[in-house]
């Protein structure tokens, strides 16, 4: 759920595969399309069987490169937040693949009557994902899977922040899929910015808003339709009633998720102005009891480049310069020693007293940073909630149910999780995306069957339709018809 370098800065070389090979590979796909049809049940489901099959056969070397890819992550980590939801969403897809291939009928007005009609769940063609770095894996699995079931092709192009796994990715596609059913191509950002170009039927992005800016230019130009899973900057409200000690256990976890990298964390806290300092304290405990000691504990993540480490830095000494306090969870000397021998590991850190123009206030952090921004009423919270951009997520923690719907009425984000946060995007019946600038588009389960899909209107005229009735020559039943159906 974040970030490539799409348009950026970084220009690494041209993969072996070229600009060249991602046209060919593309032609190919389209012009199999063309001569092979569309697939149907069985071929769909033996997909997605074999992507299954595969993705499971390659945990361990998944495991292996994403930590690679990160300096460190745990690999409780990865199964758990890559691994186990992606064989979920397989699972979830082979399970109810013929009842969402089957069409649907369509009411018609009594009018119409005797005729049908029915919504028939078509293939787009050939679908492109471009997928960020941040969860590598779950984030071209995902989509891929939806697409698949579906009945599209599909062209991957991952991040070039993480080459061990886009390698064990594009092995794992090479060895399981013909590379006209579906490929991964590896390279730079001028890969992805050719890639963007491509005239697909679809185009799914995940990353961020301001990348998703440039993808959505290059696929206006061939009118591709596009989803794009962007971020933004997701409140934590906790309310003046609500157990401090329990809303900052569960806001810790859901950020320090992957040391932050996560598009749906908790970008920031709004705590009640009187208890600022209690919830300080109580994200201090939380954050021992779940990680202890952060510059060597294995079940911490690290930042994913020293670019991003650099980038974070500088927040907090914006932040610092602009006298808001800092608060931080791990020891200074340890992390400049760790930082020294390599390490990119960055020790969580709370932001107290910030102002609206600093920088993490403004923009998403995407890291193991979290403001913490005091309110004196729930008004006010909601205030400050509604005039900034609409977020990916909504963390309310709050039990009184008429003040969660409130809440919920009063605010417009793409999900929201009532005392907690992230659960929302691990369940298959819930659709995800965002709203604005935190995305368009919708996937996940039925949903992502949809995206991908061509849902095409389909009339079946009756023998005994009576329509003829109501062509030309215009006579009186015409003009009895209109007033009594208008009502005139």
């Amino acid at each position: 759920m974040r970030s490539m370098t799409l348009m950026g800065q970084s220009a690494t070389p041209l993969a072996a595969a070229g600009v060249r090979p991602l046209q060919e590979r593309f032609t190919s796909m389209r012009n199999a399309v063309r001569v092979q049809g569309f697939p149907q049940y069985q071929q769909r489901r033996e997909r997605l069987d074999r992507l299954l099959d595969l993705t499971l056969a390659y945990r361990t070397r998944f495991l292996e490169a994403v930590s690679a890819d990160f300096g460190h992550r745990s690999k409780h980590e990865t199964q758990m937040a890559e691994i186990f939801p992606a064989v979920a969403n397989l699972r979830h897809a082979r399970r109810k693949l013929k009842s969402w291939m089957k069409p649907k009928h369509a009411p018609l007005s009594f009018v119409f009557l005797p005729a049908r009609a029915s919504i028939v769940y078509e293939p787009l063609g050939v679908v492109g994902i471009l997928t960020p770095w941040n969860y590598p894996l779950l984030l071209a699995l995902i989509p891929a899977a939806e697409a698949m079931a579906a009945g599209n092709r599909v062209m991957i192009k991952p991040s070039e922040l993480t080459p061990a796994t886009s390698e064990v990715l594009r092995e794992l596609f090479a060895n399981g899929f013909d590379e006209d059913e579906a490929t991964v191509v590896t390279g730079g950002v001028e890969v992805a910015q050719e890639f963007a170009k491509l005239p697909f039927d679809h185009l799914f992005f995940t990353g961020s808003t301001s990348v998703g800016r440039h993808v959505m230019r290059a696929a206006a130009e061939n009118l591709t339709p596009v989803t794009l899973e962007l971020g933004g900057k997701s409140p934590a409200l906790v309310h003046d009633d609500y157990d401090l000690a329990r809303a900052a256990e569960r806001i810790t976890f859901g950020k320090l998720l992957n040391a932050g990298q996560t598009c749906i964390a908790p970008d920031y806290a709004l705590v009640p102005e009187r208890k600022v300092d209690a919830f300080v304290s109580a994200v201090q405990a939380a954050a021992g009891r779940l990680y202890g000691r952060y510059e060597g504990n294995s079940n911490y993540s690290s930042i994913i480049s020293d670019r991003h480490r650099e980038r974070l830095q500088k927040l907090l000494d914006e932040a610092e310069r602009g006298g808001a306090k800092l608060v931080r969870l791990g020891d200074p000397a340890v992390e400049a020693e760790e930082k020294n021998e390599g390490s990119r590991k960055l020790a969580p850190t709370l932001v107290v007293g910030g102002t609206p123009d600093m920088t993490l206030l403004k923009e998403e952090i995407f890291g193991p940073i979290l403001p913490v921004v005091p309110y004196t009423d729930l008004e006010q919270a909601l205030r400050y909630i509604n005039d900034r951009d609409k977020p990916l997520a909504l963390y309310y923690f709050d039990d009184d149910g008429k003040r969660v719907e409130a809440v919920r009425a009063r605010t417009s984000s793409g999900g929201m999780v009532v005392n907690d946060t992230l659960l929302h995007i691990a369940q298959e019946e819930l659709s995800f995306g965002g709203v604005g600038p935190s995305g368009m588009g919708r996937y996940h389960g039925f949903e992502g069957f949809k995206t991908f899909s061509n849902q095409r209107a389909v009339y079946y005229q009756s023998r005994w339709a009576q329509t003829w009735r109501f062509q030309p020559p215009y006579l009186g039943f015409v003009d009895k018809m209109l007033r009594w159906l208008i009502g005139y």
